[in-house]
């Protein structure tokens, strides 16, 4: 290969769209044909325990051929913070270890912030807290605190700290102390992306969210939660993992029937879909090039590869 050729081509591909459109599976299939390895950018799924309400699908990396290696799974206790910090910097350290073996990086997951923290390198760094400014910034309304996080920070990523007192402050805290010592920031490495995401027609993607629930809940998704709880984790911490996790706490708590659990459940994992969709077409207007493509159509797949320049010897 020319060395322009090479030095163009993607050398990290991204899996990504709505819930239960089969993007494990998918992201398996890529890393076989090409030569890979999976990062997984799924929030709930770095957290030991929480199996099959995260849909950690395990088993799928060793079907059909040589085990795939994988990382950013159970990496961490559910008692355990996790932050998109910590989430980035892991990342990182994997995408340039997967580099150095020679290999190709597939990132992979719907966790749309956590996608969007590698592809446009969020610049994210661990800051001390700063009792002077908390000082001086508790008397600011919620509206003032926005209003000084815009001015340091007009491309700030995380929307929802504009609705949260202490993660305006947090984030403010953050940005003075980022611009007040320029060496905390490492860069990130230079990622050319192919990024694919998965498609289904709305009929089937919510066929398939019904049937997987029914499974998951036939499978010991409640006995899951059971036991996490049993172990140590509180009703509040569980809550605080939304979807499966919230609405399942609620039922064992007995605050809803097994019908509500479902019907309650179904509905809130559609509506999450939808915002996935949402959240990535938000990335696509800050100019991340997307490419949608059916899990299906291998074809397309094999063009696109092609067009890209991947798996095409060096």
């Amino acid at each position: 290969m020319t060395p322009d050729i090479a030095a163009s081509r993607p050398n990290l591909i991204a899996v990504t769209g709505p819930t239960a459109t089969g993007k494990t599976a998918f992201a398996v299939r890529l890393a076989r044909r090409l030569g890979g390895e999976i990062v997984s950018a799924d929030s709930r799924q770095v957290y030991r325990g929480m199996d099959i309400g995260t849909g950690k699908d395990i088993a799928e990396y060793s079907t059909g051929g040589y085990p795939v290696p994988y990382h950013l799974i159970d990496i961490v206790e559910p008692s355990e913070n996790f932050s998109l910090h910590d989430y980035q910097k892991r990342a990182f350290d994997c995408i340039r270890g997967i580099w150095r073996r020679g290999r190709l990086p597939i990132l992979c997951g719907g966790t749309g912030l956590y996608v969007d923290s590698v592809l446009r390198g969020y610049r994210l760094v661990e800051a001390p807290e700063n009792p002077v400014l908390r000082a001086g910034l508790e008397p600011l309304s919620l509206d003032d605190l926005a209003a000084r996080l815009r001015q340091l920070r007009p491309d700030h990523h995380t929307s929802s700290d504009f609705r949260k007192r202490d993660r305006l402050i947090r984030a403010i805290e953050i940005a003075v102390f980022t611009d007040a010592n320029p060496g905390s920031f490492t860069p990130p490495p230079e990622i050319r992306p192919l990024v694919i995401w998965l498609t289904r027609p709305r009929p089937e993607l919510v066929e398939r969210i019904g049937a997987r629930l029914g499974e998951r809940l036939d499978g010991g998704m409640i006995d899951e939660v059971q036991r996490l709880n049993a172990g140590g984790i509180s009703w509040e911490r569980l809550e605080s993992f939304g979807l499966e996790y919230r609405f399942i706490a609620d039922y064992l708590r007995g605050r809803m029937t097994m019908e509500e659990l479902y019907r309650d459940l179904f509905t809130a994992i559609r509506r999450f879909a939808k915002r996935q969709e949402t959240w990535f077409r938000g990335m696509e207007r800050k100019g991340v090039v997307i490419h949608r493509l059916s899990p299906d159509d291998f074809g397309a797949l094999e063009r696109l590869l092609a067009e890209a320049g991947c798996g095409i010897p060096s």
